[in-house]
């Protein structure tokens, strides 16, 4: 291939060792254990260790992903970190840590956020870079995420992200590589949603003290809880389609053409939709009941799992597709293989 691209070199993922299951869960919270297996589409997820710190399972996932590809942290040239904002400390740049730990002493890095939709972000923005820049051949994506933490189980009006679990996740991008082709994205945000989802407490509008200490630390709530069902009823669905379609479109292809899709975890019921709606069938993706939700890097594991079992083959399609409250809906296609 001698046009200018971008291909992935490797993945690595971390999942911590420890995980909590869907009967622990009916517990703590009331809901029936098969409400939690069968419409909230998870018997188990992982939850992090007493040293999986956000930044830490991106450190954990990035040298696994360099051990992946063989490749020396010094052939780096740019890191963009996915990690979630809550990490070990605030206000802390996850990427630069990122840097150092791994060793990247001739790389340069930056932090980005979209909540569950940065990773597709990510790879638009290393794309774009290395399309422009020709000191910039080889990048590497990656984070942790673990904003299960901020669950609290009696609250009914987060029964949606129950899901959320806990893990790192890494990509390596590198410039003319002639395998696993970075096609086009296609994102959509709507600002109508953007204060529905949020931590309550520990921002500037209400600081932690001592009288809502008690629970501000599981405060991750649904503000507006009828303006989020009302409009994501009417636009979700829509917009999943519209991005996939987009994607696909753009890099020369159609959804007849999919061959994979790396969906985030989302409720069963929503998942087959997607599926349904594009015509493809349940063995071209794989469904994470036995992770949960790991936000951003949901498609790094999906397209892990699926190499891992033979889902994914040289000339495949690809697409990633991602979700993130705020409210955002993103996909990026792939072509798998040697190009």
């Amino acid at each position: 291939m001698t046009d200018m691209h971008v291909g992935i070199a490797g993945m690595g993922l971390y999942i911590p060792e420890n995980y909590e299951n869907a009967e622990e869960i009916a517990l703590q919270s009331g809901i029936p254990v098969e409400v939690i297996k069968k419409k909230f589409g998870f018997n188990k997820k992982s939850i992090p260790g007493k040293e999986d710190g956000t930044i830490a399972m991106g450190i954990k996932a990035a040298k696994a992903c360099l051990g992946n590809t063989n490749t020396d942290p010094l052939e780096i040239d740019l890191i963009i970190s996915i990690c979630e904002e809550y990490k070990e400390y605030p206000l802390v740049t996850s990427g630069i840590y990122i840097q150092e730990a791994i060793g990247a002493y001739n790389a340069w890095a930056f932090d980005i956020a979209q909540r569950c939709g940065t990773a597709v972000v990510a790879m638009k923005v290393a794309k774009a870079l290395m399309m422009a820049n020709s000191d910039i051949n080889t990048v590497l994506i990656s984070g942790g995420y673990r904003n299960g933490d901020f669950i609290d189980y009696t609250n009914e009006r987060v029964t949606f992200m129950y899901n959320l679990a806990a893990g790192g996740g890494a990509v390596l991008l590198k410039k003319n590589l002639g395998r696993n082709i970075l096609l086009e994205s296609s994102f959509i945000t709507d600002g109508s949603f953007a204060r529905d989802v949020a931590v309550r407490y520990g921002g500037t509008v209400n600081p932690i003290n001592k009288e809502n200490i008690d629970f501000a630390f599981k405060s991750l709530d649904v503000l507006d809880p009828e303006h989020m069902k009302q409009g994501l009823g009417e636009k979700s669905m829509p917009n999943f389609i519209r991005v996939i379609k987009e994607s696909l479109e753009s890099s020369g292809y159609s959804q007849e053409d999919i061959d994979y899709i790396a969906l985030l975890h989302m409720k069963p019921s929503a998942h087959r939709q997607v599926l349904e709606a594009l015509g493809v069938d349940d063995s071209k993706s794989i469904y994470l009941e036995d992770y949960g939700h790991l936000g951003q890097l949901d498609q790094i594991l999906s397209t892990s799992l699926a190499l891992k079992t033979g889902k994914i083959k040289d000339g495949d399609v690809v697409v990633w597709v991602s979700a993130g409250i705020g409210y955002a809906w993103d996909a990026c296609t792939i072509k798998w293989g040697n190009a």
